[in-house]
């Protein structure tokens, strides 16, 4: 997730253009470098063709309800609608929330306890019949409490709603109420009850898990087989692993939908290409767009960096993103903040950054937040000469901790990240020269936090003490950034997220009570101050403040990178020149 307000022209979403008379960047091939995170690049209202997307893994679950990588919370839009998202827009102005669903944004009362939407009138799934508001109730209801079945997204409504506690979830329920706190007085209207006031609620609804599902047409787990499509396309095809086809919704009215476009006749996503092959089918035209929005790879990268002409169709952006390593306090000997130090000044982080690619892929990081998230203060707690690590240091608190001749852990990295693995390879060879002897696992995008990196007892039989990690910002905010790697409450027992499993009275007041607070200024301190009690409890490794190199596709149109989508392109309203 994924993670993600500067108001924008709307022309660039509304008054879209042909490619003759194009008035907002002109041809994806002559646009420049950066172009896309500064206005929409090749826009065209032109229908028709195929769009097609590639990726190195395939999703850990197209399930709107189930997921928390930020490129499907991106593609998913194309066929579930949440009751708010972001407006199709380059840059940090996509970062301004819009009513999808909802018809407008929701109304406050209670003090921020109280939340209330009306959903927009008229909105059909494809298979023609009503979306109604207890279709998004029930979907809130699916995905926040029923852990053990969907457990892959975030669980802030579990954590947000007056009486989670009294509930079981809808496959254990045996009544149809399902959650008091969530009200829907008639169709049209939904009333979330929370516990305290929430000042990021709207941003909260911006999630999938909001996006409507019919409770008949629920089939738990194998929902992501056939879901039924509340957007502009809908899935015709869907070859587990292999290949997934969208076709457009046939029921879907743009009178209900001011947002999407329905350029192509249908798009489709290959999945398990190799990485290579999708950097040279962008290239060619062949492919429009890498799903996963990680960039090209660092081959890639150096031919297209020798090349102005190629330059000029790339994009290198920000998008609240950070790159770390995440410290697994549950693992000997890291329960010992002085044994976690240790690791903090034994880390290279400029081999780490040259394994990824450079600076192109992002600035050395020393704060958890990253610099374009709003409670970013910089600061370097544990600053080493060039930032090229202090074996010096790192052998004090080995000794401070107990562990002056060294130790065994292993550390996790994503097998279909090159990069990941490169920079885990780099940390490794840096921890070797102060005496930890790190080994590297390597398991797949699609199960990392499903199966293994994000389950507390497999990391804790496997000994993994230290794990890889990208995290970008839920919602622009420091709160949306923070809460699911550091709260106490955000730790699951699959799909987990606060990989370093921290649990700190402190850190969890200071969110608690920053959420509550209806001053911004007051709330961006408290996030501030987070960020100095992690580094502090020194469980989070920052690396690098990730930056993305994303390729244009000449075939593709009106593509935005958008802050929103970690940096990713808007995947809303792509469309194609044949």
């Amino acid at each position: 997730m994924a993670a993600i307000a500067v108001i924008s022209s709307a022309s660039l979403l509304l008054a879209g253009c042909s490619k003759a008379e194009d008035k907002n960047g002109g041809d994806a091939k002559s646009a420049g470098a950066n172009a896309a995170t500064k206005k929409m690049v090749n826009a065209s209202d032109k229908k028709g063709g195929t769009v097609t997307y590639a990726m190195a893994d395939a999703p850990e679950s197209f399930d709107p309800g189930n997921t928390y990588y930020a490129f499907i919370y991106n593609f998913s839009r194309l066929y579930a609608r949440p009751l708010m998202t972001f407006k199709p827009a380059p840059g940090e102005a996509g970062n301004e929330l819009v009513p999808d669903l909802a018809a407008s944004k929701g109304v406050p009362t209670d003090g921020g306890k109280t939340w209330t939407y009306k959903i927009r009138e008229g909105v059909k799934y494809d298979d023609g019949t009503v979306v109604t508001s207890k279709d998004v109730k029930y979907a809130v209801e699916r995905s926040n409490f029923a852990r053990d079945v969907l457990s892959l997204g975030p669980n802030y409504f579990q954590q947000m709603l007056a009486d989670p506690d009294k509930y079981k979830g809808p496959y254990k329920d045996k009544g149809d109420k399902g959650l008091a706190s969530i009200q829907t007085p008639d169709d049209t209207t939904i009333v979330f009850k929370l516990k305290k006031a929430f000042a990021d609620f709207d941003y909260l609804v911006s999630a999938p898990q909001t996006a409507p599902v019919p409770k008949a047409k629920d089939k738990g787990v194998d929902y992501t087989k056939s879901i039924l499509s509340s957007g502009s396309y809908k899935f015709e095809t869907y070859q587990e692993g292999k290949q997934v086809t969208l076709v457009r919704n046939p029921n879907w009215d743009a009178k209900t939908d001011p947002l999407r476009k329905q350029y192509p006749d249908k798009i489709v996503l290959n999945l398990k290409v190799n990485q290579a092959t999708i950097d040279k089918d962008l290239l060619s035209g062949a492919t429009h767009v890498d799903l996963a929005g990680r960039g090209v790879d660092t081959q890639t990268q150096a031919q297209l960096m020798s090349d102005p002409k190629k330059k000029a169709n790339t994009d290198n952006t920000a998008g609240g993103r950070l790159v770390y390593t995440a410290i697994n306090t549950k693992v000997a000997p890291f329960n010992n903040v002085e044994c976690r130090k240790a690791v903090q000044y034994a880390v290279d982080k400029v081999s780490v950054q040259t394994a990824m690619g450079g600076s192109i892929r992002g600035d050395i990081a020393s704060t958890v937040m990253p610099t374009d998230i709003k409670g970013y203060v910089k600061d370097d707690m544990y600053a080493t000469p060039g930032g090229k690590g202090d074996a010096a240091k790192a052998k004090e608190h080995l000794k401070a901790c107990g562990q002056e001749k060294g130790f065994k852990t292993v550390i996790s990295a994503r097998s279909d990240r090159q990069s990941e693995v490169d920079s885990a390879t780099a940390i490794v060879e840096a921890l070797k020269k102060v005496g930890i002897e790190a080994s590297i696992k390597q398991y797949p995008s699609s199960k990392y936090f499903s199966d293994y990196a994000g389950v507390p007892k497999f990391t804790k039989k496997e000994g993994i003490g230290l794990m890889m990690m990208q995290w970008g910002s839920d919602w622009p905010t420091g709160y949306g950034f923070l809460q699911q790697i550091a709260h106490g409450e955000a730790i699951g027992q699959s799909g987990n997220t606060n990989l370093s499993e921290l649990n700190d009275p402190a850190i969890n007041k200071l969110l608690d009570d920053a959420i509550a607070n209806t001053d911004e200024a007051a709330r961006n301190a408290a996030y501030t101050e987070v960020d100095k009690k992690l580094m502090e409890q020194a469980v989070i490794v920052p690396l690098s403040y990730f930056k993305v190199l994303l390729y244009r596709s000449p075939n593709a149109t009106n593509l935005v990178s958008t802050a929103a989508f970690s940096g990713q392109y808007d995947y809303l309203n792509i469309g194609t020149t044949k």
